[in-house]
C-alpha cells in the first residue's frame, strides 16, 4: 500500500482537494495518508460496500474504548447518545424512534416556509459587493433548523456559536482549545435543550420537540439524555452541512456561469444532486473494523479504522462519465453525499428541500449575481465549506 502525504491544512490543498484525490486514486483503491495516520479510500464501490458492511462500524467497542479526558466530559456525556456514534441495536431504536417524529411528510409541511424566508432574507441584502456566507447561507439553515425543533428565531445566533464550537470537534489536528471550546459549548447548549424539553411536556406545542418526547415504538420512548443528543446531532449536521452545501453550490453555479434552465422546476432537481456529487459538505467519514475482513485485495484487522473519502468517491470515474466536470443536465446516479447504510443522512430530505427552494429564489432575484472576490476555503477540510463568499448583485 502506498504512504502518500499531504497536509489537510495546506491553502492549497483547502482551495482544491480534488488535485489530490486524482493523485491519490493512481495508487489504487486504498492507500495511507500520513498526516492523518488512517487508511483511506475513495474508491466508489469500496466505499460504497463499507458504508453497507455491518463488519464496520462507528461505535468504539467497550474494550477499545480509552478513557474521556476529564475536560470533554460534557461533550463526552452528548456523545454517548449520539445516534451518529451508535450502530444495532441501540442505533436502531433510536433511529426508528426519531424517524416517527422527523418524517418525510412533516418535513414537506415546511415549504412555504422554506419558500418565504429567503424572500425575506434577500430583502434585506445591501447594494454592494456583500458576503452571502453570513447574509443567506448561515441564516437560512439555522433558522429554518431552530424553528424546526421549536427554539425561537431570537436564539438562532446563540445556537449557531454553541453548534459552531461542537463541530470543530472532529476537524484534523484540533487543539486543546478547540476542546475546551467544544466540552463548554456542550455544556450550555445540553442545559438550554432540557429547560426547553421540561417546557414541552408540560406546554406540548407541533415541534420536533413535542414529537420527540411523544415518539415510542414497542412500548418504549427516548429518554431525556437522548432528546438532547439527537436534537444537538440534528442542529449541529443539519446546520454545518447546510450551510456549506449552500455555499458551495452557489459558487459552483457561478463559476461554471449556469444557465437559468438548470434551476428551473423541471430541473432544480437533478441539479442539486449534481452539485452534492461535484462538490458536497462531507468529506471523510471512518469506519472501524469489529472482524477480519478483505475488501477489495485489502486485508482488515479487527480494531482497524478507514477513512471513507466521501467527496472524492463521488469523483470516481468508474460510475461517472468526466467526473471532475459539473454538469447540470448529467442523468442521475446515487451518489454517497449523504453516506448509504444505516447511517445515511436523517436530514437528507431537509437537505435536499432547502436547496431545491432557495437556489431557484436566490438566482431568480438577482439573476446577474456574480462572484466580487474568489473564494475564500475554511481551515475545515472534513467539511468543506467556505469562511468568505463576497458577490456582488
Amino acid at each position: 500500500m502506498q504512504i502518500l502525504s499531504q497536509s489537510p491544512h495546506d491553502r492549497s490543498f483547502l482551495r482544491d482537494p480534488y488535485r489530490f484525490y486524482r493523485k491519490a486514486r493512481a495508487a489504487g483503491p486504498f492507500f495511507h495518508w500520513a498526516e492523518l495516520g488512517l487508511v483511506c479510500t475513495m474508491s466508489h464501490a469500496a466505499t460504497s460496500a463499507i458504508l453497507r458492511d455491518r463488519r464496520f462500524g462507528r461505535e468504539i467497542p467497550p474494550t477499545r474504548r480509552e478513557p474521556m479526558p476529564e475536560h470533554l466530559a460534557a461533550f463526552a456525556a452528548v456523545e454517548e447518545h449520539s445516534m451518529l456514534e451508535l450502530e444495532p441495536p441501540r442505533h436502531t431504536r433510536l433511529r426508528n424512534l426519531v424517524l416517527r417524529a422527523f418524517t418525510t411528510r412533516r418535513i414537506g409541511t415546511l415549504q412555504p416556509e422554506i419558500a418565504a424566508l429567503p424572500h425575506r432574507l434577500i430583502d434585506d441584502l445591501p447594494e454592494g459587493p456583500f458576503d452571502l456566507l453570513p447574509a443567506f447561507s448561515q441564516r437560512l439553515p439555522i433558522t429554518l433548523i431552530a424553528r424546526v425543533i421549536g427554539i425561537p428565531d431570537a436564539l438562532a445566533p446563540e445556537v449557531l456559536r454553541w453548534s459552531s464550537a461542537m463541530v470543530a470537534m472532529y476537524q484534523a489536528g484540533r487543539s486543546r482549545e478547540i476542546e475546551e471550546r467544544a466540552a463548554a459549548a456542550a455544556a450550555v447548549f445540553a442545559e438550554f435543550l432540557r429547560l426547553y424539553i421540561d417546557a414541552r411536556r408540560s406546554r406540548p406545542a407541533d415541534d420536533l420537540l413535542t414529537h420527540l418526547i411523544a415518539a415510542e415504538a414497542d412500548g418504549q420512548q427516548l429518554s431525556t439524555d437522548e432528546i438532547v443528543s439527537t436534537c444537538i446531532l440534528i442542529l449541529n449536521a443539519g446546520h454545518e452541512a447546510a450551510v456549506h452545501a449552500i455555499g458551495n453550490a452557489v459558487t459552483t453555479l457561478l463559476r461554471h456561469r449556469t444557465p437559468p434552465e438548470a434551476l428551473s422546476a423541471a430541473n432544480v432537481g437533478a441539479t442539486v444532486e449534481e452539485l452534492l456529487r461535484f462538490d458536497p459538505p462531507l468529506h471523510l467519514f471512518r469506519r472501524m473494523a469489529y472482524a477480519p475482513v478483505e475488501i477489495m485485495g485489502h486485508s482488515f484487522a479487527e480494531g482497524d479504522e478507514v477513512a471513507l473519502l466521501l467527496a472524492a468517491a463521488n469523483r470516481d470515474p468508474g460510475p461517472w462519465h468526466k467526473p471532475d466536470r459539473f454538469l447540470w443536465n448529467r442523468p442521475e446516479k446515487p451518489h454517497l453525499a449523504f453516506g448509504a447504510g444505516v447511517h445515511f443522512c436523517l436530514g437528507a430530505p431537509l437537505a435536499r428541500l432547502e436547496l431545491t427552494t432557495a437556489l431557484p429564489i436566490l438566482f431568480s432575484r438577482l439573476p446577474a449575481l456574480r462572484l466580487a472576490k474568489p473564494p475564500r476555503w475554511s481551515d475545515s477540510w472534513h467539511f468543506r465549506g467556505l469562511e468568505g463568499l463576497i458577490v456582488e448583485r
